[in-house]
């Protein structure tokens, strides 16, 4: 499936012809997801294959605005954001995933930026600093993101900006239908295959739920499911 080269993976077969699969998973964002598709619009690249909107059964505009902006919309089978996404990455054609929310924008050179750097770092996975939008706190998750999570040893890839080849997402068995789904994704993957982050800001995402909850909430909801995860294994 993988083999070794100098240290770093390279995928079973050669990529000379990369192509990327966007996922989104989608419940009534009708309010996001028409930005976050714009600027998936704007992409500089001919590597982006798709852009796929897995709908949660969604009360809203959310599937009519997708389908407007070209993506193609699928019905999530099952329930959860860890269901959508392995939905989308089942459907899609791409041979690299990027697995976005609804309420990310990303930068036009997104997709050729990331191909580029995990070509020559060698990494089955990465993602790569972010924005946080919102209050003034959101930046404090920002930065916990941009410079924490880089740093431990079995890097953390958020859900909202996952870039994954189809080979080491398939060997990792997908996101597991667990709280912070993301967290335990990228552990899994992370023991079997070099992850990393690409330092430089290609991504906007919206700081909703600490506007919402405050940053304490949201950094005690984020503990609290990662603590749960962690006992119901055991």
């Amino acid at each position: 499936m993988r083999r070794a080269r100098g240290g770093e993976w390279v995928p079973e077969g050669i990529d000379r012809d990369p192509s990327v699969s966007v996922v989104i998973p989608a419940r009534n964002e009708s309010e996001y997801i028409g930005e976050t598709l714009e600027s998936l619009a704007a992409a500089d690249t001919e590597r982006l294959e798709e852009v796929l909107v897995v709908d949660g059964d969604s009360t809203d505009d959310t599937a009519a605005i997708a389908r407007e902006r070209g993506a193609t919309v699928l019905s999530q089978s099952g329930r959860g954001i860890a269901d959508a996404r392995n939905r989308g990455a089942t459907m899609a054609t791409g041979s690299w995933l990027a697995f976005l929310d609804a309420d990310t924008v990303v930068h036009p050179s997104y997709v050729p930026t990331m191909l580029a750097f995990v070509e020559r770092s060698g990494l089955a996975a990465a993602s790569c600093y972010c924005r946080i939008t919102g209050p003034v706190r959101a930046r404090v998750m920002q930065t916990t993101i941009n410079r924490l999570f880089p740093r431990l040893d079995r890097p953390v890839l958020p859900g909202f900006n996952t870039f994954v080849h189809r080979e080491a997402f398939d060997a990792a068995d997908g996101f597991p239908d667990v709280p912070n789904e993301d967290t335990a994704f990228s552990r899994r993957l992370a023991a079997e295959f070099p992850t990393g982050y690409c330092p430089v800001t290609l991504v906007e995402s919206s700081g909703r739920r600490i506007a919402s909850d405050g940053l304490t909430g949201t950094l005690y909801h984020y503990v609290r499911l990662d603590v749960g995860r962690v006992c119901a294994a055991r």
